[in-house]
């Protein structure tokens, strides 16, 4: 058993007080001023990150909207618009107490009632993971003053403390929310946030402009004048838009995988595949389980057989990731590689589909395209030949990032590709897959498949609160070989995405987060 436990979880459910304070700035003169020019891709259906957590709108939105922690390198909690928070002894309430004289980009004052709405109104009722999470294991949250919230739990959850990033526990106005449709307001086409920058304009189809925030809590910050993010479709065009220098940061997946060595090699540019602690993601087929054929696990096993994974990441992916084994990410904790292993055999995979007994060509089946790149696309028609290998019928549909996840959201496809995050715990970045009660539409990051097994949901949500790693690596490895055996969602490959940049910008990644951080103190040096 492989399980990377101990750098991550220790400290976040068994301490008892845990206060923090902001770190100075560093003593060397940063460079102030300056744009900084990014490429966002493919161009997000929406900004706010409390209704839409696709890999674009993260990546915007974190510059926008702020939540109470941020997270270190090694995952651990760090201040945001909360300066500082203890736990309570039997590990069932979380105090937090806020920063002063923040306000929201609309100069409202931002208190801990927006807080609270944040989470027992917004989040409770739009947020993928996040709901999970309140509906089960919230009592209360509470505001004895502006200053100060109270999360008391019905039962421990282990991980809470990791849950409070800008993607997860985002922090929404409640003054511009409450009582409206979340969904439909139209300050969803003008996001006001607290962070350190604001929302200036959305120029469909070329680009989206922040600005800095004058009024932002934290003094002398944000170094840039602002940020672009240039809509740049093609993946050739958007390499040599960087080559040229018409933009300086590239995040990983930007660009076609057979260009990495390439970039790699020019002058004055930095890589690095740091920045993806927090998120570890991990590629799925996903297969919607409702309907014929999928809704045979031994269709589903095939399909596993059908695919030759080793040669998807070495020769569609150029060999940036890593062949998965299961559900949970091998840098993540309570991993478990003693799993059934479905090895490339074309075989194996007829066989499986005879003792199936479904006949596939009465269940001829559409693949919806993943909009992320051609990459993605060459995986669409590579799946599409294989298991046509094996007797299926496989029409190709496109769509767009926001018609995809309508489509996923809704349930409605029949096969599909997802890259979902596992947030540093599979409490909250893995369960939210399988779980039978997740599976609610309006998100395409749930369980859409329509996996559900009870036996699965007792181990995941027992290891949600077990009270030490031991017991809750016991019940993880459990529920992994389950759900591989299951094949609940095909497991492709881990991504080990390599970002780009120029070396005259500064403290671009600095934490777990990314480059989906808020680049507060990000600067370009003259």
């Amino acid at each position: 058993m492989k399980s990377p436990i101990g750098k991550h979880l220790a400290g976040l459910a068994a301490i008892a007080t845990l206060a923090a304070v902001l770190a100075p700035l560093p003593a060397v003169a940063q460079t102030k001023g300056g744009t900084l020019f990014a490429v966002v891709q493919p161009e997000p259906p929406l900004l706010v990150l409390g209704l839409n957590q696709q890999s674009p709108t993260q990546y915007v939105g974190g510059k926008i909207y702020e939540s109470l922690l941020t997270y270190s390198q090694d995952l651990k909690p760090m201040p945001s618009l909360a300066k500082s928070w203890k736990v309570s002894d039997d590990g069932l309430t979380y105090t937090f107490d806020l920063q002063s004289g923040v306000t929201w980009h609309d100069g409202k004052p931002f208190t801990a009632a927006d807080v609270v709405f944040s989470v027992d109104k917004f989040l409770r009722e739009t947020h993928p993971r996040v709901r999970v999470v309140i509906n089960k294991y919230l009592e209360s949250v509470t505001a004895p003053n502006d200053l100060k919230v109270v999360f008391k739990l019905k039962e421990k959850f282990a991980p809470f403390l990791s849950l409070f990033g800008a993607d997860n526990m985002t922090v929404m106005p409640k003054h511009i929310y409450e009582g409206t449709d979340f969904k439909s307001n139209p300050a969803n086409q003008h996001p006001i946030g607290t962070g350190p920058f604001m929302f200036k304009e959305w120029k469909k189809g070329s680009n989206i402009t922040l600005v800095r925030n004058p009024n932002y809590w934290k003094k002398g910050l944000p170094y840039l004048d602002g940020i672009v993010f240039q809509v740049i479709p093609d993946a050739a065009s958007r390499a040599l838009a960087f080559e040229k220098g018409d933009v300086q940061v590239l995040r990983g997946g930007d660009i076609d995988y057979v260009d990495v060595k390439r970039l790699q090699a020019l002058p004055n540019v930095e890589n690095t595949n740091q920045g993806a602690e927090m998120f570890s993601p991990m590629t799925s087929l996903v297969m919607n389980e409702r309907k014929p054929p999928f809704n045979n696990i031994k269709v589903r096993q095939a399909v596993m057989h059908a695919l030759n994974r080793k040669f998807i990441v070495d020769n569609i992916f150029f060999g940036i990731g890593k062949v998965a084994t299961g559900p949970i990410s091998s840098s993540t904790m309570f991993y478990d590689s003693n799993v059934p292993v479905y090895d490339f055999n074309l075989k194996k995979a007829r066989a499986l589909i005879k003792e199936s007994g479904v006949d596939l060509a009465a269940t001829p089946i559409k693949l919806l395209s993943y909009p992320y790149g051609s990459a993605w696309d060459r995986l669409g028609e590579y799946t599409r030949q294989s298991l046509e290998q094996i007797g299926f019928k496989v029409e190709i549909e496109s769509a767009d990032a926001g018609s995809w996840a309508s489509r996923v959201a809704n349930f409605d496809f029949d096969l599909t590709f997802h890259f979902t995050d596992q947030f540093g715990d599979p409490a909250i970045g893995v369960s939210r897959l399988f779980l039978s009660s997740n599976i609610v539409k309006g998100s395409p990051f749930v369980n859409n498949e329509g996996y559900s097994n009870p036996k699965v949901d007792e181990l995941l949500n027992k290891a949600s609160s077990a009270n030490t790693p031991a017991e809750r690596q016991k019940l993880y490895s459990q529920a992994q070989y389950i759900l591989v055996d299951e094949v609940a969602n095909g497991y492709l490959f881990e991504i080990k995405n390599v970002s780009f940049f120029r070396k005259n910008v500064k403290n671009l990644i600095t934490s777990g987060i990314g480059l989906n951080a808020s680049f507060d103190k990000v600067y370009i040096e003259k």
